[in-house]
């Protein structure tokens, strides 16, 4: 296989990142250094930092000039950096030595590089909150839809109490909007203009550096932090914990998915599964799969994206070589499993039939709770907790259900106790509210 499955001929359909993979190409990050030089020209010649003139030929080089990233392998691998051998190209390129000397003026590569990355990563949290919106539309359908079809609730894999199919989704849906949130904030705090030159300082941009980086903020359509950031990376690693935390939203829907499918369960059916190589009767769960392991690797991820947050002095190379070296990697990831996420959303079906039977099949058990309370009205909670025990023994052991037990001993107990449609608690509710708040936009 591959170094990484994103950029793979037969594994990428697999973990598909849409246009997540252009954003996060080369050609990609050299188009959006270049916006950045040029916004930053146009911002020096209008406060005569530069010559007008040298300005508008930068601005305009920079949207019109093709820059192959091959040609930068030889400089990168010596400076660490693309931005020298971008710089040498560019001015190459532009075939007017008497303007491009102005090029990059005061600035340093961080600030190119970081600024880039930003203007990418404004794309990215923008295409992964459509795959959110998405998701939370067909989930916010069939949390209405089935609001009361009911379903066993378990823990620890074991059969709990009734729940309904539409309280399930709504708890995949409470958390997508959660993350969706996070983005939402992330996208609004986090996407910063670095502009402050080569130790932080701004000493080379001049006495007017501050007034620059406000200016190619606003050209740019990006935050000025006010300081430096080269040391900082804040808004980088919580960009990423925001991306992560709508993985791990759609792993957990996964998770569910996987269980929910397995055979003798069969409670949904996802529109669509793969086959086995040697076993023709086998459907498998190959998106909710995908889900859980992009969400699985985006964790991993961020747990070294995380410590690279630990920066020496005033930059720290190897910190930044980390955040190459992982940041990429994980927006895909995350934006892989919500891609996956939205599809099942709009496909997914529940078997009503098969949640019915499994309720059925129980013998009345997973009303247990129920019973024990019901009992708790006419006795202390801890005898009734105990006669319901002997209860559920008892019908075991007869082979009869719960209720034919507890009723052949208390006739009287209250109508619809032990049918699991009444026995949900606000599980509809819940999932009426999960819609609601989806259709409100929350």
């Amino acid at each position: 296989m591959p170094a990484t499955p994103f950029d793979s001929a037969h594994l990428s359909r697999l973990f598909p990142t849409g246009e997540l993979s252009r954003l996060f190409s080369d050609t990609a990050e050299v188009r959006a250094m270049m916006i950045v030089w040029g916004a930053l020209a146009k911002a020096q010649g209008a406060r005569g930092v530069i010559p007008e003139t040298a300005a508008a030929a930068i601005h305009r080089a920079s949207m019109e000039l093709q820059i192959d990233p091959g040609g930068l392998g030889e400089s990168v691998g010596q400076n660490a950096v693309t931005v020298p051998g971008l710089v040498a190209a560019f001015r190459t390129e532009m075939q007017a030595p008497e303007h491009a000397q102005y090029l990059h003026w005061g600035a340093t590569s961080q600030d190119i590089q970081d600024t880039g990355l930003m203007l990418r990563l404004r794309q990215v949290l923008a295409a992964m909150d459509g795959e959110v919106g998405t998701a939370l539309a067909g989930l916010a359908r069939l949390a209405e839809t089935h609001a009361e079809t009911p379903m066993a609730a378990r823990t620890y894999g074991q059969d709990a109490t009734p729940t309904s199919f539409g309280a399930a989704v709504a708890e995949w849906g409470w958390a997508l909007l959660s993350a969706r949130r996070a983005l939402a904030r992330v996208k609004e705090e986090c996407l910063l203009v670095s502009l402050s030159g080569a130790a932080g300082t701004g000493a080379a941009l001049g006495p007017q550096a501050a007034a620059l980086r406000a200016d190619l903020a606003e050209v740019l359509g990006l935050r000025d932090p006010g300081h430096s950031w080269h040391s900082d990376r804040t808004a980088v690693l919580r960009i990423a914990a925001a991306a992560v935390e709508a993985a791990v939203a759609a792993g957990r829907m996964g998770e569910d998915l996987i269980l929910m499918v397995q055979s003798g369960v069969g409670e949904v059916r996802l529109g669509g599964s793969g086959g086995s190589s040697t076993m023709p009767q086998k459907q498998n769960p190959v998106a909710p799969s995908a889900m859980v392991a992009l969400a699985r690797h985006a964790a991993g991820l961020n747990g070294t994206l995380q410590a690279a947050g630990l920066h020496r002095q005033q930059r720290d190379g190897t910190a930044w070589m980390t955040e190459w070296l992982t940041l990429p990697q994980l927006m895909m990831s995350a934006g892989a499993a919500l891609g996956h996420a939205a599809r099942l959303a709009e496909g997914l079906e529940p078997n009503a039939e098969a949640m019915r039977a499994h309720l059925d099949n129980s013998g009345g058990l997973i009303l247990s709770e129920a019973l024990s309370f019901a009992l708790a009205a006419r006795m202390p909670r801890p005898e009734a907790q105990a006669e319901t025990k002997r209860l559920a023994k008892a019908a075991q052991a007869a082979g009869d259900t719960l209720e034919q037990a507890a009723r052949s001993e208390y006739p009287d107990l209250p109508e619809g106790l032990f049918d699991p449609a009444r026995q949900m608690g606000d599980a509809p509710a819940t999932a009426r509210a999960f819609a609601a708040a989806v259709r409100e936009g929350h």
